[in-house]
């Protein structure tokens, strides 16, 4: 889903930019995975939660 969405962005900025004057935009700028969500994943530490460690 998320490179769904930044490439659909990415080509509305394209179709934004008028090429005959401007430089389309890099295509780095769009889609950088460690901005993304991390579907549900997140930190947790097993110090501060004993308890919810399992074995």
């Amino acid at each position: 889903m998320f490179k769904q969405r930044e490439h659909r962005r990415e080509r509305a900025a394209v179709w934004d930019t008028n090429l005959t004057y401007d430089e389309p935009p890099v295509s780095r700028a769009f889609g950088n995975p460690w901005l993304s969500e991390k579907d549900g994943k997140q930190w947790f530490d097993p110090k501060r939660h004993p308890k919810e460690m399992r074995k």
